[in-house]
């Protein structure tokens, strides 16, 4: 389809303070000019406050304002309310938190304000994951990073060419801007980095996944609790790590 094809349309992009949906955004403000395009972010506590600040940043960048999809029964956007209140950190393909503070405020904010189509950071390198979300949540995904044949690393490229300071959870050796301790992460590699930059919220995992009874992390093909995770403990490098928090959240393929 020709870019006229969209003149008028509504277009929402689900911006989650990472590289990758920071770009998409810019990417159908060019792409698509003579569309309605909103950007829409869902808050979430858990994130490294530094989030906040390229939010910001990044409102300026596309000088659009970044709104934002809440679930009102979560009014503190926490994850371990979440977690509390379901009685559970992780579940096989999917996470409780993401389900009620992402996926289901993203239904909310939609429900409310009429769109013709979505964009969300899928990146060359996820084309799978576009394709299988296009096939099993929905249909309407533009694609604007696979059409410009852009990486992750492209993406990171380009916000540091145009001048932008990335979130401080990238420098501190996270593989993304999501949650610190996100309980779909299983590499003790993963968890010793949370417990070395993020100590709080390592201990606040450890006694909260105890009192549920997640085994978060998983050594030697063992699931384990935080507490009994050893600080040296290694497993794959975090650049190979393939979790991510948007609509709906995986495990990493092994």
């Amino acid at each position: 389809m020709t870019r006229a094809y969209y003149n008028g349309s509504r277009i929402v992009v689900w911006f989650s303070c990472g590289a990758a949906s920071a770009v998409a955004a810019k990417a159908t403000l060019e792409d698509y000019p003579d569309a309605r395009v909103r950007v829409v972010n869902n808050p979430i506590a858990e994130e490294d406050p530094d989030n906040a600040r390229f939010l910001h940043d990044v409102q300026d960048w596309l000088g659009v304002e970044i709104e934002y999809a809440t679930n009102p029964r979560y009014p503190s956007n926490a994850c371990v309310d979440v977690w509390d209140h379901r009685g559970v950190m992780s579940v096989p393909h999917g996470a409780p938190c993401t389900v009620s503070l992402k996926k289901r405020a993203r239904q909310l904010w939609e429900d409310k304000n009429p769109h013709d189509y979505v964009v969300l950071g899928f990146t060359l390198d996820e084309r799978k994951r576009h394709e299988r979300f296009v096939l099993t949540e929905r249909d309407n995904v533009l694609p604007v990073l696979i059409d410009r044949r852009m990486t992750k690393q492209d993406c990171v490229d380009y916000l540091q060419a145009e001048g932008l300071t990335l979130p401080r959870a990238y420098s501190l050796g996270y593989p993304n801007a999501n949650c610190i301790g996100c309980v779909k992460a299983t590499s003790p590699t993963y968890w010793n980095l949370v417990r070395e930059t993020h100590p709080e919220v390592f201990a606040q995992r450890a006694e909260q996944s105890r009192r549920l009874g997640a085994r978060l992390a998983r050594v030697k093909n063992k699931r384990v609790f935080l507490d009994e995770l050893d600080p040296q403990a290694i497993g794959r490098p975090l650049k190979t790590m393939a979790i991510e928090c948007g609509i709906f959240c995986e495990e990493p393929e092994e």
